[in-house]
Order: C-alpha cells, then sequence, then structure tokens
C-alpha cells in the first residue's frame, strides 16, 4: 500500500475526492448513491468526523470532512469505500479495482479556501453540464446548504456563521463565475 504523506490531524478539515479507475462509472443508478451516503452516515458520528460538504457523481466523488476526534479521517474512507467496492463488485458480477488508486486529501488551510472550496463541490453537477442549476443534482448537500432538505450530513452552525441566510449561501455559488481548469480549483487560495 503506498504511504500517504497527509497527515489527520483533530480539528483540521480535509478535501477527499477520487474518481473510477480510468475514469469509469463508480455509480450506476441511484441505489449506489444512496447505499455510499448511508455508510457514511453510520460511521461519520461515532468516529468524530463532520460533514461539511460533498458531491457524489457518476465518476468521481468529493467530500469536505472535519476531523472532530482523533480517529483519522483516513480510517473513515477505509472502511466506507472498500465496503462500497465490494458491494458494486457484487451487486454487478465485476472483479477487480473500483477507484483510480487511493483517495486523494489535501489539508483546507483559511476560511477563503474552505468557502470556495463548498461552492466548488456544489457547482460540480453544473460545471460538469448534468444540470442547470445545483439544487437539481439530488447527491450533494447543496440542498442542506440552502434550508431545502434536512440531510444530517451537514454542519449547519458552520454554515449559518459564514451564510446567516440559505439565501446568500445560493448567491454565493451562483455568482460565481469559473475561470479555471480543475488543478486550479482544488490549489488552495493565497489567503489575504
Amino acid at each position: 500500500m503506498p504511504y500517504r504523506r497527509t497527515s489527520f490531524v483533530q480539528g483540521a478539515y480535509y478535501h477527499v475526492y477520487n474518481r473510477g479507475r480510468n475514469g469509469e462509472s463508480i455509480f450506476f443508478e441511484e441505489r449506489n448513491y444512496r447505499f455510499l451516503l448511508r455508510q457514511v452516515k453510520q460511521r461519520v458520528s461515532s468516529m468524530g468526523i463532520t460533514v461539511i460538504a460533498y458531491c457524489l457523481m457518476p465518476n468521481h466523488y468529493h467530500f469536505l470532512l472535519r476531523q472532530d476526534g482523533e480517529t483519522p479521517i483516513s480510517l473513515l474512507m477505509q472502511r466506507t469505500f472498500n465496503s462500497y467496492s465490494k458491494a458494486i463488485n457484487v451487486a454487478y458480477h465485476r472483479s477487480g479495482p473500483l477507484f483510480d488508486g487511493p483517495f486523494k486529501a489535501i489539508p483546507v488551510t483559511g476560511e477563503t479556501y474552505l468557502l470556495h472550496l463548498c461552492r466548488y463541490i456544489h457547482r460540480n453537477p453544473v460545471e460538469a453540464g448534468m444540470v442547470a442549476h445545483p439544487a437539481q443534482w439530488p447527491y450533494s448537500n447543496y440542498l442542506e446548504w440552502v434550508g431545502q432538505r434536512t440531510g444530517s450530513l451537514i454542519d449547519r452552525a458552520l454554515v449559518r456563521a459564514y451564510f446567516p441566510t440559505p439565501e446568500s449561501y445560493e448567491t454565493f455559488v451562483l455568482e460565481y463565475v469559473p475561470s479555471r481548469t480543475i488543478d486550479e480549483a482544488l490549489r488552495p487560495l493565497t489567503l489575504e
């Protein structure tokens, strides 16, 4: 197993993401998305991890997570995605790796980067041309951020600390005009 350079530290935020092997699909139907989200939901509170933002796309995923306890985020990711990969392989009579190597984890440094990353994650289906508005994509927690769904994979106190109304976050997301490549979007922003 390759050595992971990222150290997971209590109180820190991390952008965790991965894609399907060779860019192939990792979700094949609606029940796959729901299965994965149930796996995450079952594990996060007992591991002391908070989901800030997430988006599941047909061939990749993004999570913005905060490690509140001593259990490293890597344990959540390993258990969740090993379980998911095995279930997919059994259900679809396939074998071999589902993902393009180990998940990537980037420490989130500073508020500016944190907020930009939330917007980036929630805009992912719009940028991919799958929907016209982030609220149309059911496999992210954008709807929780804007008060249109009551899911539990969110830190509402954090959201309201930065965006006192759902409309303020919606405006923040919708007014963004992307002018970058994916690599540029994933690179931490310089703090002002």
